[in-house]
């Protein structure tokens, strides 16, 4: 999230069909079809792919949310195009029935049609504006839109909401969102987010008021909304029961911008955050059952502190965020090291290994090398697995999680020679096109270690993901 300012060029990668549009809705004719399964209700009737479907029940087909809402029962009629941006190019209309319980057989090329809303604000600490030059264009897509909050989990600020779609939000019942909140005071919200702060508060709470649930998220900047900012916003959630988790995550800031030069990476500064949420989670446990209010790990593992139990996640509501994910995998860690038939086949990799001359060598980022650490060196391997914790000199700042790992830091910091080595990376540092942060291919990677001895592979470093990997020694 982020403000608008930057240049927006849609390209090919991005996110397949949800690309905002510059002019919006001049441009919008509908949701292309992608695929159509063969014999489905939507084949029978002449669908195929590359066709564009614009009305839907004599509704524009705007995003999923029509789609969904629209196509919910038995029947549907469709208007549209077919062989759009061709010389054959015509406008169709049909109607299709199905047996209750029966797919439509029919999928789109994503979420929104009439293009993705963008960021309007302008945060102190938006990541987006502190990414290096050169990158992916479509890493600098600042998006903000509601519909995608509810459909694939993304947060958004609400601040570009209109009447329309506050009303849209409550009467389809929308419900959860993911909200950015950040701080409930005008001027801290303003000097944060920017002039259309306001707006975003006002619309979260007419939402509460329409019943919708909300996950929040605080990005927790020092000297900015800590301190007694923070607990007025998290006595504005308390006063709020539909706000049913609330993560705070530290800022992260790379070495590409001049307005931050610390977070909470000083233990006491972490703890003095840890020891004021505390009596919120325990009046909100007391009360509810419920913790509410969710820590990023970041603030655990700075603060030198156990994190949480698992039962005070809440289900990990927002492991997405990095809430969680330590506890997830230290209780993991220690049901497999319980587990003397799930030990057996990493042994025998173990001896596989020792056979051919090979150790493994398991790539992380360096916030939760240790966590990684301490399991490897409780697995029967006898020392032929280490983990490799590798800086993000990339970015910079104080960026060392997993997920922001990028392909020429890892090359940068592994040995050249990599003979008689089975390099693990994680397949977090790859998106959904198999691609690092730094433009390079999941192929291309695997290549450049094999260039240098060694036998690559992704995995998910997590303990079963480790396991996993073992046994496909």
């Amino acid at each position: 999230m982020a403000d608008a300012s930057a240049p927006y060029e849609p390209t090919s990668e991005l996110l397949k069909g949800q690309a905002a549009r510059p002019g919006g809705r001049a441009r919008w004719r509908g949701a292309t079809v992608l695929e159509v399964e063969p014999g489905s209700p939507a084949a029978l009737e002449g669908l195929e792919p590359g066709m564009i479907v614009s009305h839907v029940n004599g509704v524009e087909l705007r995003d999923m949310i029509d789609w969904d809402w629209e196509a919910d029962g038995p029947e549907v009629d469709l208007e549209g195009i077919a062989n759009p941006d061709t010389p054959d190019e015509f406008e169709f209309e049909c109607h299709i029935e199905r047996d209750w319980g029966q797919d439509w057989g029919i999928s789109f090329d994503g979420a929104v049609f009439d293009g993705m809303r963008l960021c309007r604000n302008n945060c102190l600490f938006c990541f987006m504006k502190m990414l290096p030059r050169g990158m992916r264009r479509t890493l600098y897509m600042r998006d903000d839109d509601y519909r995608l909050s509810f459909l694939q989990g993304n947060f958004v600020t609400l601040t570009n909401l209109t009447d329309d779609d506050v009303e849209r939000i409550v009467s389809h019942a929308l419900s959860p969102l993911n909200v950015s909140l950040h701080a409930v005071s005008p001027d801290v919200r303003a000097r944060l987010m920017g002039k259309n702060a306001q707006r975003g508060l006002d619309a979260l709470e007419q939402i509460l008021e329409g019943g919708i649930e909300v996950h929040a998220q605080i990005v927790l900047c020092p000297n900015e909304n800590d301190g007694e900012e923070l607990v007025r916003t998290l006595d504005f959630v308390e006063a709020h029961p539909l706000i049913t988790s609330l993560g705070i995550v530290p800022l992260g800031f790379t070495r590409h911008q001049d307005t931050f030069t610390e977070s909470f990476n000083e233990p006491a500064r972490a703890q003095a955050v840890i020891d004021a949420v505390r009596p919120y989670q325990l009046r909100s446990r007391k009360e509810t059952g419920r913790t509410r209010y969710q820590l990023a790990d970041e603030f655990y593992l700075m603060a030198r502190a156990e994190p949480p139990c698992a039962e005070e996640y809440d289900g990990y509501p927002q492991y997405h965020d990095g809430i969680g994910m330590v506890r997830s995998f230290i209780d993991e860690a220690a049901d497999l090291l319980a587990n003397e038939e799930a030990l057996g086949p990493i042994c025998a990799a173990a001896g596989r290994l020792e056979a051919v001359g090979e150790r493994v060598l398991l790539v992380s980022g360096c916030a939760s090398a240790h966590v990684v650490r301490d399991f490897v060196q409780a697995l029967p391997v006898e020392g032929r697995c280490e983990v490799a914790a590798v800086e993000n000199d990339y970015f910079g700042g104080n960026v060392n999680v997993t997920g922001l790992l990028c392909a020429c830091d890892v090359l940068a910091q592994l040995p050249q020679d990599l003979s008689h080595t089975v390099v693990w990376l994680p397949d977090i540092m790859l998106n959904a096109d198999r691609l690092t942060l730094d433009g390079v291919t999941a192929d291309e990677l695997i290549q450049a270690l094999e260039d240098r001895g060694a036998r690559g592979f992704f995995v998910t470093a997590v303990p079963q993901g480790i396991k996993r990997a073992f046994e496909a020694l």
